[in-house]
């Protein structure tokens, strides 16, 4: 009696394929829709903002990407930040998120399709901004920009700052702009901005 094997193979994705698990991981967490809300409601000083990370360029594998959308709440389709970020993996335990920005980024509001019709080299790296982050815990990533690398000429500064504490819950980001003098002259004064990750509809 002749007996016929079927084996049957699941094909992963791009991203399980080409990154390890600790860069996947890093990418999942960070990626889906935020708002400020509770914390503005808590101190006024805090504006209730909105923030969205969404993956793009699902079959590259120089990268995971995705593309970025902030803005004030009721204001979504005028979002006064948009970015896209090359997240990799430098060493064990340690990421870089590289900043690009886009080339008349308002027609890409709310159009994740146009976006994935773009390609990296239609992006504008913003040198010295990447936020490098450090795994601190089972769900918890420590990040900030290396001091005075980033430049921002916004409202008089000669470079700006940022700093990141991620959970899956939640993603504290602090942004500050200083002149030559070190001053802090634009971004948040007590502490970063809270955004807390809201349940998938």
């Amino acid at each position: 009696m002749k007996y016929i094997i079927y084996l049957f193979f699941v094909l992963p994705t791009a991203s399980n394929a080409q990154f390890s698990k600790d860069l996947v991981k890093l990418s999942k967490i960070m990626q889906g829709h935020y708002s400020s809300e509770l914390q503005s409601k808590s101190d006024t000083s805090f504006f209730d903002i909105r923030l969205k990370i969404l993956p793009i360029w699902g079959d590259r594998t120089d990268a995971i990407w995705m593309y970025v959308e902030q803005a004030m709440n009721g204001k979504e389709d005028k979002p006064y930040r948009q970015r896209v970020y090359r997240l990799t993996e430098t060493s064990k335990g340690n990421f870089e998120s590289a900043v690009f920005t886009l080339k008349s980024p308002l027609r890409f509001v709310g159009n994740l399709e146009m976006v994935n019709k773009l390609t990296p080299d239609s992006l504008i790296l913003r040198e010295g901004c990447a936020v490098l982050l450090k795994k601190v815990g089972k769900k918890k990533y420590l990040g900030a920009t290396e001091y005075r690398k980033c430049s921002s000429d916004l409202r008089n500064a000669t470079y700006a700052t940022s700093e990141v504490t991620l959970t899956s819950k939640l993603l504290a980001s602090w942004d500050r702009g200083y002149d030559a003098t070190d001053k802090q002259v634009w971004g948040a004064v007590k502490s970063g901005y809270l955004f807390r990750k809201q349940k998938k509809k």
